[in-house]
This record gives structure tokens, sequence and C-alpha cells, in this order.
């Protein structure tokens, strides 16, 4: 199957995010109405894909039951988690950002949100 968008650079660097209505559920986001990346605020005019990565890494890949571990791959599990979008932005600029579920730290319970990559239309389409 040849993917419709392909990746263009790596970002990598955390962002801001604004809604125009809060999330229902904060740990569960949708996606945010703008970002704002070395200081410029930049629009989203379009979802163009959505999905989630609730795979465990590092230690946390053994610290769970067989039984438990299928289903928090389904669902989740609090701080496991990441909430990827495909955007595409006013200057046509296709995106792929994502909400981190992990905590900061202790004072800081809350996920954190990334500018991934810059993506680009896969010709061979």
């Amino acid at each position: 199957m040849v993917q419709e968008y392909k990746p263009k650079h790596f970002i990598g660097s955390a962002v801001e995010v604004e809604f125009d209505k809060e999330p229902f559920h904060k740990r569960k986001p949708d996606c945010p109405d703008r970002f704002v990346w070395d200081g410029q605020v930049i629009n989203i005019v379009e979802k163009v894909g959505e999905w989630h990565d609730y795979s465990r890494t590092g230690h946390m890949t053994h610290n769970m039951r067989p039984a438990n571990m299928a289903k928090a791959l389904r669902r989740g599990s609090w701080g496991v988690g990441r909430f990827y979008f495909r955007v595409v932005v006013e200057n046509d600029q296709i995106f792929d950002i994502y909400y981190d579920r992990a905590p900061k730290d202790a004072l800081d319970r809350g996920g954190s949100w990334f500018l991934d990559r810059e993506m680009i239309k896969n010709e061979n389409v």
C-alpha cells in the first residue's frame, strides 16, 4: 500500500497548543485549532489524519501481566500513550503533531504537545 504522505523532515520540538473549545477529556484531546512554534502562532485549517499509540516503552514494557497489557494496548493506561494528528496549516504545509500523555513530574501531571515532523504529499500515489 502506497502512503499518501511521506516525511519531509523531522522537527521534534515542544509546542504550545490552543483550542477554541477546551477538550472534554484533557488526557484524550481533540485536534487543536492552532499551535505556537518558535514564537509564531500557526493556525490549523484541516485535520487530514488521526491515530493513537498506547504502546509502552523502556522499563514499562515489563511491568504488566500479558492480559492487562493487551487491554492497555487497546484502551491506554494512565500516563502512557500518544495522540497523533496530521494537519494542514494556513500556508498549506502539512505537519504531524502529537500529545504525549506522560507526566512531566509529580507537580505537573499533564502531558506535553510536540511538533513531530513536516510531511509532503507522495507524488507516487
